[in-house]
């Protein structure tokens, strides 16, 4: 029968097997575990796919994307299901301890770049964040540092390594931080910052799903990192799916590195890898060098 999820009538029908369906396949793709009460979601979302793809039903959608007659859909089923809430300088007691980590490791080894990955980027606003607060900490727009930011969603990846947002979203960050690394879009571009190119320069966008075989990071290090940033991405995941991408977090750091998590995620949980550093922040149980 048909599952609808208000009073309005649809455009398109959507059964409990359809949700079922779809849960399965973002599950099986992104890891990603949807909720009953994410069911208007879905539809809302999927619906958009189906006009763009001229399919006017749920199960034609579903079987002709399973059957891998829809050419690069699934990339765009993925990205229609992905959430990406995020802001400047979200949860920011976090870029202070950013900027202290990254002093305390420059003071030790002056010699190789510091190592950022940013594992949810979204549409650039956290890595961007990053960059400013290491700027900040070295008192220059072009510190010794190499920032990788990954998300599973191509669309959001390329607003940001764009770089180009309302100026809505920049209404929270003081005026001196929006001069000095953001410029303000004229003629067409009015009413737009861009971030400054050495800005952007210190981050490298690539497209990354946490549940695949490899990460493709490409550091020149080898692949070690100072700090990663895994933000508000876990509580999309169930506890095991959880479990196996911290594992493979563990030897990505290096023996004093910061692993940094959304405000309402604990890993402890789940990795007896780590310990609480700070809120939300952990580091590595045996520290060894």
């Amino acid at each position: 029968m048909p599952l609808h999820t208000s009073d309005t009538v649809k455009e398109f029908d959507f059964t409990r097997a359809d949700f079922e369906r779809v849960r399965a396949l973002i599950y099986s793709r992104a890891g990603i575990s949807l909720a009953d009460s994410k069911q208007e979601m879905v539809y809302s979302r999927l619906a958009r796919r189906l006009r763009a793809t001229g399919i006017h039903s749920f199960g034609k959608y579903l079987d002709d994307l399973e059957a891998g007659r829809l050419g690069e859909e699934f990339e765009s089923f993925t990205n229609a299901l992905t959430t990406n809430l995020t802001s400047f300088f979200r949860e920011a007691h976090h870029f202070p301890l950013l900027a202290d980590h990254a002093q305390l490791l420059r003071g030790r080894d002056n010699s190789a770049p510091l190592t950022i990955w940013c594992s949810a980027s979204s549409t650039g606003e956290e890595p961007y964040s990053i960059a400013m607060t290491l700027c900040e900490a070295f008192n220059t727009l072009t510190p010794k540092v190499e920032i990788i930011a990954t998300d599973i969603d191509t669309s959001v990846l390329a607003t940001a390594s764009e770089g180009m947002y309302g100026l809505d979203r920049v209404d929270k960050i003081s005026p001196e931080r929006l001069k000095r690394f953001f410029l303000r879009g004229k003629g067409r571009h009015e009413g737009m910052v861009r971030v400054r190119p050495e800005l952007r320069q210190l981050v490298t966008f690539r497209q990354l799903n946490l549940l695949s075989d490899s990460w493709p990071l490409g550091t020149q290090n080898g692949g070690q990192f100072d700090a990663i940033f895994c933000r508000n991405v876990m509580i999309y995941f169930d506890k095991d799916t959880q479990r196996k991408i911290l594992a493979r977090f563990v030897p990505l750091m290096k023996p004093h590195a910061l692993l940094f998590a959304g405000h309402s995620e604990n890993f402890l949980y789940v990795s007896d890898s780590l310990r609480l550093r700070g809120k939300t922040v952990y580091e590595l149980n045996d520290r060894r060098a």
